[in-house]
């Protein structure tokens, strides 16, 4: 008996009820439709339809009747006959002294068969304990015959399904009416006494259901060391869940993303959110709040205007959302007449979700028609390359800016009476650099390249950007900003930064190294690596960062395995991921194909960890995989910044602490950590390539279960890379087995720039400073530098009490205010040969550069916030450069054009205030006071940036430091406090 709800079928009025107009059943692939539309029933049959034995039977109940039955049946006993005699549904696991069997389909069954293993038990173990599986293939209707046979004599009866029951319900109905000797205990979301076993909502696990069936079993076999096993296993989640992770990375904004600079509203202003990537700026200084499901964005403001005094918001939209049901949000708020701007977020792709085309026909023109139809006068059109519509296409008054303009067009829009809409145009920058690997988008012929000397570490840029292709770049003369070329998906938005330190690179490419290509004396030489031998799946977890390779490795190993004649099941746990954040890929390889269950690793079971982000790695979800002693660890030291990082430029990775954790869960010996980032930016010229290093490293160790050359062979076919791929995994090759050779060769390809030369001692740390700053100004102006700095040293050597630091952080920020950069300083720092090395070493080619500045005597004003706005220079301007740079010496004298601005007014001032705030600090100093004044001497580190930029830290610092200054002229100063 087949019952059918009502649900989707269509009705009509018969005899004075209501009953199903068609019921349309596959049988022996023809169709046969029962069609009541008349008072004279009729069964219309094909010709070629072949009618069951016992035909098709349809009840009509009466109204009443129907009420509260609520279905229609007939009978199909062909259908389960055929189940029944194909032999669909089978015994997976048998014994030959059943007690208790398990029920359970598709996934759930794989979980299941994991969970024995968890539990300890081979086929064997579990049928000598008397434990029965089934599968049934068709779970509704499910055919009795077959589950009565597999019932009959089991003391007990599990059922696990996953979500809501599916099977329960029917078992319990088919083994109802057998005498009670044969009719076996069912339980399936509860047991007997109404505790829950499996839950009706979330994932089922290997390790839930492990918990149940060693219950279970325990009270059939008490023998059996469950107790001992479920403790192993809860033990070993007890331990990740008491490890509280230092650092977390979380989904982010891709480089390049449109929403970076989309989902940004005028200061003042609010926004809602909706379904998709754009949700993620709730996270963000945005003032972005709640969001909603699909087809309902902006309907809780309908509800909400009558009753605030807030008279707008935003609504962030995107544009696969809107062709969904989006559209339907913003007609009820046509209707409700609310102030409300929606903006419709076209990024040409359902970003969230991987990628995938919008699905349908639309396009930014059809939109603006589309709700110029609506109702909606009011619509803007910005992009970040508006000459690429015609306004003629648009409806009518719609207005087209250049997403620069963006903040304007909103503070418009805010104040227009109604429903607007801003659509903001941008392609998805993931989607950008897939299409341009695919050559389905031309790749622009220009870079973003930093000068870090000239640059500050205000972090500006990554203000402007969002971007997290902005990397820290810790230099002697602090911490300064790089763009990750590798990642970089070429926005362009960092540019706007207030800073003199960016240029874009026309033309060209980025250089490769010398080193790309392994020399074929050293590959030859190296030996062949052993391959990984395990009885059973062996399961690898590569936890990385999403966008960066991780599904690739996963994707050739399993390629790589399909090659030898092996097995491999792979999941790829992305989820937002993709954005930035953790993304996880579980890889099982075995010999048969009965061997790979579960496709998420389970607790403890994680033979190899790859690891191409420590942040990821050092997470609670990746250390409950881990078992000591047994799980090795291969996990790259690279600090990848986490997106937090755009908003607090001093944001720093508790790196040392994350390998910790890896190597204490790990055991003795079984980690190895590589700065496999760095060495493939110095080996092949692209940081890209360090996800495949790290796989030749754990390859060359023997911890793969497949062979080196069946990882050569699948590479090609990934077709992305094809030439640097096999390279940078024979250079992982080979670091694994004379990692010292490997330094060496990318150290020669490699000029170390005077940033990156730390200085270890106060001597040399005070020594490069005085050359600095005489090539600054001239020897007296280092002269008085090095004073302060040796009056200060002497004075902690007698007054702290063998206490140090102070004379380090005066060396260090007194140089930093001294060395200030004004004009003449931006253009010694770009014309003394060192800024052009690093192009040279990063870029190679026919290459043109532009300079992105604004001059305080030539630069114009936003009329809105009234900075300075930048604007782009030519290569003209390094010739100019070399000349201002000459005048240096006219830097503070009356004949300075420059030196009456304010901004270089307050820095010279800041100088003399630094000299007299250490001669404040040194006649009170003693051991109690010395961290409290290395505290205070430090804060010229705060004063960064240019402009405006400069100005706001430069308040906030003198701010801190009258607080300090009070508690440190206090009479006493408490050891707490300080």
């Amino acid at each position: 008996v087949y019952d059918l709800g009502l649900a989707g079928l269509a009705l009509s009025r018969f005899s004075g009820a209501w009953v199903a107009l068609k019921l349309v059943t596959d049988i022996a692939e023809s169709t046969a439709v029962i069609d009541l539309d008349s008072p004279a029933s009729r069964v219309v049959i094909p010709a070629d339809f072949v009618m069951p034995p016992d035909g098709v039977h349809l009840r009509v109940p009466d109204w009443p009747t129907f009420q509260e039955e609520r279905l229609v049946r007939y009978r199909l006993p062909a259908l389960l006959a055929a189940v029944r005699a194909s032999g669909l549904d089978r015994v997976t696991l048998a014994s030959p002294r059943p007690r208790l069997g398990i029920v359970a389909f598709g996934k759930a069954h794989e979980d299941l068969r994991q969970a024995l293993l968890d539990l300890g038990l081979d086929d064997h173990q579990a049928a000598a304990l008397g434990l029965r599986v089934y599968k049934p293939a068709l779970i509704w209707p499910l055919e009795p015959e077959g589950l009565r046979a597999f019932a009959d004599g089991l003391e007990e009866l599990l059922v696990v399904e996953e979500g809501r029951p599916m099977l329960e319900g029917q078992i319990k109905d088919r083994l109802f009416a057998l005498p009670d000797a044969r009719r076996a205990r069912v339980l399936g979301k509860r047991d007997l006494e109404g505790r829950v076993l499996f839950p009706e909502h979330g994932e089922l696990t290997p390790r839930a259901i492990a918990r149940v069936l060693g219950a279970r079993i325990a009270q059939f076999a008490p023998q059996a060391g469950m107790d001992s096993r479920l403790a192993l296993l809860e033990g070993q989640r007890e331990r990740s869940r008491g490890y509280q992770a230092r650092f977390q990375r979380t989904p982010y904004f891709c480089s390049g993303c449109p929403h970076n600079t989309g989902t940004r509203i005028p200061d003042g202003s609010v926004a809602l959110a909706g379904i998709g990537c754009h949700f993620m700026a709730q996270r963000m200084e945005r003032n972005t709040k709640t969001w909603t499901h699909m087809g309902a964005e902006g309907v809780s403001w309908v509800g909400m205007a009558p009753f605030t005094d807030l008279k707008h918001v935003f609504v962030n939209l995107g544009d696969g959302t809107y062709y969904h049901s989006g559209l339907l949000a913003i007609r009820q708020a046509v209707a409700a007449g609310v102030n409300v701007t929606y903006k419709i977020l076209y990024n040409d792709a359902v970003a969230m979700t991987g990628g995938q085309p919008v699905d349908g026909p639309i396009s930014v023109p059809q939109i603006t028609h589309q709700l110029h139809g609506e109702g909606v006068q009011r619509i803007a059109v910005v992009s970040d390359g508006p000459e690429k519509f015609r306004r003629r296409e648009f409806a009518d008054g719609t207005t087209l800016d250049h997403r620069d303009r963006l903040d304007a067009v909103q503070r418009e829009l805010r104040e227009y009476p109604g429903v607007s809409v801003l659509i903001y145009e941008q392609t998805c920058g993931t989607e950008k650099r897939r299409r341009r690997k695919r050559g389905r988008l031309a790749e622009p012929d220009k870079r973003v390249f930093i000068n870090d000397r000239v640059c500050e570490g205000c972090g500006d840029c990554s203000v402007k950007s969002n971007c997290l292709s902005v990397l820290p770049l810790e230099t002697e003369f602090g911490r300064k900003r790089a763009i990750d070329q590798s990642a970089c998906n070429k926005d362009y938005s960092c540019v706007k930064g207030f800073c003199p330190s960016f240029v874009t690179v026309h033309g060209g490419g980025l250089a490769r190294r010398s080193g790309s290509s392994v020399p074929d004396a050293l590959f030859e030489s190296l030996p062949e690596p052993a391959v990984a031998q395990r009885d059973g799946a062996h399961a690898l977890l590569i936890a990385g960062i999403g966008g960066m390779g991780v599904v690739t490795v996963s994707q050739l190993l399993a390629t790589a395995a399909h090659m030898e004649g092996r097995h491999a099941l792979t999941l790829d746990d992305t989820g937002l991921s993709q954005k930035f954040g953790s993304v996880f890929s579980n890889v099982q390889i075995a010999d048969r194909a009965a061997d790979l269950h579960a496709a998420r690793i389970g607790d403890g079971n994680a033979d190899l960890l790859l690891g191409p982000d420590l942040v990821t790695c050092a997470s609670e979800k990746v250390m409950a995989k881990v078992r000591a002693g047994h799980t090795a660890a291969i996990v790259n030291t690279y600090e990848q910044m986490t997106g937090d990082f755009t908003r607090q430029p001093d944001l720093t990775l508790p790196g040392g602490d994350l390998k910790n954790a890896v190597s204490d869960f790990c055991g003795d010996g079984k980690a190895h950590f590589v700065d496999a980032t760095r060495l493939s930016r110095q080996l092949i010229g692209d940081a890209i390539g360090a996800n495949l290093l790290l796989l030749g490293y754990a390859c060359q160790r023997g911890l793969l279960p497949v062979s080196a050359a069946a990882i050569e062979r699948a590479i090609p076919l990934n077709g992305v890379s094809v030439e640097g791929n096999p390279s940078v995994f024979r250079w992982g090759r080979l670091y694994a087995a004379r990692p010292r050779e490997v330094e060496a060769i990318a150290a020669a390809g490699h000029k170390v720039g005077r940033g990156e030369q730390f200085s270890h001692d106060l001597p040399s740390l005070v020594g490069r400073r005085v050359d600095d700053l005489t090539a600054y100004q001239n020897a007296a102006y280092a002269a008085r530098y090095r004073a302060l700095v040796e009056r200060v040293e002497q004075a902690e050597k007698s007054q702290a009490r063998g206490l140090t630091g102070l004379a380090d952080a005066v060396a260090r920020n007194f140089y930093k205010l001294m060395a200030y950069k004004d004009e003449y300083e931006v253009a010694r720092l770009y014309t003394d040969g060192e800024f052009l090395a690093r192009l040279r070493e990063t870029f190679a080619g026919d290459t043109r550069l532009r300079f992105h500045l604004a001059p305080p005597l030539l630069a114009r004003r936003d009329p809105v916030s009234g900075e300075l706005q930048k604007r782009e220079y030519g290569a003209w301007m390094l010739t100019a450069m070399r000349g201002l740079a000459k005048l240096r010496f006219l830097r503070g004298t009356l004949f300075d054009p420059f030196g009456h601005t304010a901004e270089r007014r307050m820095e010279r001032h800041l100088i003399d205030d630094y000299a007299r705030t250490v001669d404040t600090l040194l006649t009170r100093l003693d051991h109690d006071k010395h961290a409290l004044a290395v505290e205070i001497a430090s804060l010229p580190q705060q004063v960064r940036g240019f402009g405006h930029i400069k100005e706001g830290n430069v308040a906030r610092a003198r701010a801190t430091e009258a607080q300090l200054l009070e508690r440190y002229q206090a009479p006493r100063v408490e050891r707490a406090a300080a």
